[in-house]
Parts: structure tokens; sequence; C-alpha cells
């Protein structure tokens, strides 16, 4: 390993264990690949949170010579799986999206209207929304994508200065509402049936899994901002999502562990217009899952708000019932900002108090809260 890979490398670490981050330094972390961009060198790296976790992918650099051991600051991980064969447009996508926002921060701090502490790595990591949608031909449509925005949510993907934002080799990256947006055009399927996989948990759409057989390019999805709130950013996401999934060889949305159908994603986003409602459902799959023990559940989104996932196990109620308590205590969450703990307890009312508990989660990575339920 060379002084500057090994320097790459530490940065990426040091990044990771930023206690907004990780929390703490990856259990493994391996360079996967290095690319240049704008003049400049880059590495990815995958690591992992645990040690037995998936692979991730993260990427550190922006070195203009051979010898510097000192990056320009474009270190970032979206904390999604790392897939060698898709590895290197991410990464791509991420440095561009890096990019655009410090050149946004760098005119505003000219302008003297940028704040002491807005740094891309000092605040939440809340916030950050991603996702894939899946396209059954191996084409992209950008234009009619910004087209999209521009008449359904009024979001224009050119600044109000005349510069616009970046587009190339099948990306575009552009600020809008307070949040940084990037779309990456990747000509391959999401690797190792990952998507199909997901796919199966889609109680709601029965031919999810036989849909999703039919992708075979994707779209990269992100959206972040560390001045606007989570919410804000998730309506963001939402809008962008819709407006992809417009196109005519748009198939599906990878998104939140599930495979989402498209129409009726964009339906449920159109409640942001009629009845000012927050999309949730667009951005928080609730899984359930039958035993011999009852029925359990869980959320998966939660984290993206920076607030711990939720299961329920052994509940004797009904599927029905156990969605409607996971989405009443998700909004209640979410639009709150409530952060519940071990050993509280939660109810809706007086008199319903059900115990949290923290720990390792059945059906998720990493920690989860587990609620017990029963009926109201």
């Amino acid at each position: 390993m060379t002084v500057q890979q090994q320097a790459a490398k530490d940065s990426m670490i040091e990044w990771l264990a930023n206690e907004q981050e990780l929390g703490h330094k990856p259990s493994k972390i391996e360079l996967a690949g290095e690319f240049d961009l704008h003049d400049m060198h880059y590495y990815i790296f995958k690591y992992k949170k645990t040690l037995f976790g998936k692979w991730l992918v993260g990427v550190c650099g922006g070195y203009e010579s051979p010898s510097d051991t000192e990056h320009c600051g474009h270190v970032f991980s979206e904390m999604q799986p790392y897939h060698p064969s898709t590895a290197e447009q991410e990464a791509v996508a991420m440095v561009n999206m890096i990019r655009e926002y410090w050149m946004k921060q760098a005119a505003l701090y000219e302008a003297g209207e940028a704040s002491e502490d807005n740094t891309l790595d000092s605040n939440e990591s809340s916030g950050i929304f991603n996702g894939f949608v899946l396209l059954n031909s191996p084409e992209c449509d950008l234009e009619q994508i910004k087209a999209n925005l521009l008449h359904d949510w009024n979001i224009s993907s050119s600044p109000e200065d005349g510069s616009s934002g970046e587009e190339k080799e099948g990306i575009l990256v552009f600020e809008a509402d307070g949040c940084m947006i990037a779309v990456s055009f990747v000509d391959a399927p999401v690797p190792d049936g990952e998507a199909e996989h997901y796919a199966q948990g889609n109680y709601l759409w029965p031919e999810a899994v036989e849909v999703t057989k039919t992708h075979v390019s994707q779209l990269i999805l992100a959206v972040f901002s560390r001045a606007a709130s989570p919410l804000d950013s998730g309506r963001v996401y939402t809008k962008l999502a819709a407006s992809c999934l417009k196109l005519p060889n748009a198939v599906g949305l990878y998104s939140s562990g599930t495979v989402f159908q498209p129409e009726l994603f964009v339906e449920m986003a159109e409640t942001m217009k009629s009845d000012d409602l927050f999309p949730l459902l667009n951005l928080v799959y609730f899984g359930l899952v039958r035993t011999e023990s009852g029925v359990n559940g869980y959320t998966y989104g939660l984290r993206a708000f920076g607030k711990d996932e939720i299961e329920v196990l052994d509940s004797q109620v009904t599927p029905a019932e156990l969605r409607e308590f996971l989405m009443d205590i998700s909004l209640y969450i979410v639009e709150q900002n409530v952060t519940l703990r071990d050993g509280e307890t939660i109810g809706f009312s007086a008199e319903q108090k059900l115990p949290i508990t923290r720990s390792e989660g059945v059906y998720l990575d990493g920690d989860t809260l587990k609620i017990k339920f029963c009926s109201k």
C-alpha cells in the first residue's frame, strides 16, 4: 500500500469513527479500487460495521498529485452495500454530490451567509435518503426526470444564479429546497439478486419479485442536507423518486428494505400536494412476519431520521393491527422528533404502558427497540 493509499485509509477510518457516523472504527476495511475525477485521484473502500456484517462502500480522496497525503475533504459514505460491479459509479456519484455541496458552501461563505458549523460531517448523520430506481431497459432520460421535477413539484435542477447542475455520463447533481440531490445511472442491475430478495417482503404487491426480475439497469438516488431537517430531506427524496418512477422504463424502487410499486409510490407521494401529509409510507417500510408464536413486525427507514428501528415480537394481534401500531408510533417519533430509550414505556392512552427494550435486532442489523405490544 502506497503512502497516499494509507493516508486515504486512515482518513476513511477517522471519518467513520466520528460519533455522528459509525461512532467507532470499522471492524474491517479494505481498499477496493481507485479512479480519477475532475483531475483528482480517489480511493474506494469497502468496510464492515461489525465483524460479521455486510461490506459497505465509502470513498476518500481529492488528491492532486501522487505525492499528496492531504485530500481535499471528499470523504463520505452513505453506508450502502458494496458491490464490485457498481462501486465506482456509486463513488463517483458521492464525490460529485460532495463537490457540489462544498462549491455551494464556498459561495455562501464569500457572500457571508454560511454558518461556521455548517460542515459536511459536523452535524447529525440523519437526513440522508437513498434508493435505486429499477429500469427494464438500459437507458435513462435525465431530461425527462428534470421535466417531471419541475412540472410536478416546481423543483428546478438549475440554480437561480443561472449555473447548471452537474450532468456528466449519466450523473446529475444539483441543489434544491435546501438539499443536495444526486442521480446516477448504472447500466447494470442491482447485483447478487439483492433487489429480488427484498421484493419478496412487499405483501402489498404480489407481482413484486416477478417484475423486479425484469430490471437490467438502475438509477442511484441520494438526497441529503445538513441544514434542512430530516423531514424536509425526506420530502425532497420522495419527490425525486416519484419523478424518476414516472419514466416509462421504471419498474420499481428498491428502498427502505423493500421494492415499491411505482404507481403506488407516486400515488402516496401525491398526498403531499392534496392533504399536505408527511409521506411516511414512502420512506419507512413496515415488515410483517407470522410465526408459530404470533405476529412479528419491524420498521425499516427510521434510521434515516436519526432514530432507532422498532421491532415487535410475538404479538397476539392481527397483522393489520400491528401495522397500524407501527405506523402510528413511527409517525409520532418522526413528526415530533421523539427519541425512545431502553427502559422507558410508551402508550396511546394513560392506561397503556408498553415496555421498551434495546437489544440486537432480529430482522434488522444492529440494535433495535423492542416494544411489547398488545391491543389498545
